[in-house]
């Protein structure tokens, strides 16, 4: 076949067999074509070739907003292309994530999102928004923080013990906000008020600047936030931590006691932040991704970084990660359907 095929092509007169002729000629064409199209393909391409946009889904100078940007320019070291923040807030994380979800799975758009987005409101609204482990490729965990419990620095309230004696002399008086509605600080609240047998009145804000504003200035008794947005108005001074949500004292926080040592035994939570691409990315593109944060994570300058901000570094693999989503979407569940708490969408 070989040999027939270089003598038509090089025949110079092809007139006896030119439909066999112009049929070799033109599967010679589209197998050239074809060629060209697999070289170019942005599968096999470099990546990333342009800058990669990582969605947040909250405002800008919370807890997940702060750790992302920590992070981006250190990713843009490695992989010499900008990674561009964009906060796109909306319904506790919803809409960002959303947005995420629906963009090309090319590795060009990922989302920074936390427990409250992929592990507490696909539980708490009906019908959920997504789900996190199929409409998603979890990429890394990134950072674990504590909540803490937080009163104007001015207020009678100082302890957890205080706060708690108060709100059973005054069922439904005192306020507590939220950094959102169904996010991990509005979780906590709910299971100090269910362990703690009192009643609070909660009031979500967009966000935890909003929040720390109110709280601040008085229109609010009690704040709960993730330790990283709050730890600086704490170290100046101007707001007091009662308790963190975790079962041990935390490195940064030292003076402040858990909620087991503050009259409330048993008693613990946690938020944490993870960095998802959308669902179908290619296994060489995550594989790109996940290999540089993980050697990034590895370094002392990471750790020290979140740690300041009251943060524990991780940058796990995203098979771990997943598992990790998964027992963290049973916890909730779980915590949600006792509550009876629920979003309508």
């Amino acid at each position: 076949m070989r040999r027939q095929f270089k003598s038509d092509l090089s025949n110079p007169n092809p007139a006896k067999g030119s439909n066999s002729y112009a049929c070799k000629i033109r599967l010679l064409i589209e197998i050239c074509c074809a060629l060209i199209a697999l070289i170019c393909s942005p599968a096999l391409a470099d990546y990333p070739d342009k800058p990669i946009k990582i969605i947040v889904p909250y405002p800008p100078g919370g807890t997940t907003d702060l750790l992302i940007r920590l992070v981006a320019p250190k990713l843009s070291e490695r992989l010499q292309q900008p990674f561009v923040i964009e906060n796109k807030a909306g319904a506790g994380g919803v809409l960002g994530s959303q947005i995420a979800a629906k963009s090309p799975p090319d590795g060009y758009t990922l989302v920074f999102a936390s427990v409250a987005s992929h592990a507490i409101i696909p539980a708490i609204q009906r019908p959920p928004p997504y789900d996190p482990l199929k409409d998603f490729t979890p990429l890394s965990l990134l950072a674990i923080t504590p909540n803490v419990f937080i009163v104007n620095a001015n207020s009678p309230i100082k302890s957890m013990e205080d706060l708690i004696a108060l709100a059973k002399n005054k069922p439904g008086q005192l306020s507590f906000g939220s950094t959102s509605l169904g996010g991990s600080p509005h979780m906590s609240g709910e299971l100090l008020k269910n362990m703690a047998k009192i009643n609070l009145l909660h009031v979500p804000y967009k966000g935890g600047s909003p929040m720390m504003m109110d709280l601040l200035g008085g229109q609010v008794s009690l704040g709960v936030d993730n330790l990283p947005s709050s730890i600086q108005y704490i170290r100046s001074g101007k707001i007091r931590a009662l308790a963190v949500t975790t079962s041990k004292r935390w490195p940064t926080a030292q003076d402040t006691p858990t909620m087991s040592e503050s009259g409330v035994p048993g008693y613990e939570s946690s938020a944490w932040f993870g960095l998802f691409a959308p669902a179908n990315t290619p296994k060489h593109v995550i594989d790109v991704l996940q290999k540089n944060i993980q050697e990034l994570f590895k370094s002392a300058e990471i750790e020290r970084l979140y740690l300041d901000q009251g943060a524990i570094a991780v940058g796990n693999s995203p098979e771990e990660f997943s598992k990790f989503i998964d027992s963290e979407m049973k916890k909730w569940s779980k915590v949600v359907n006792e509550n009876g708490l629920k979003i309508d969408q």
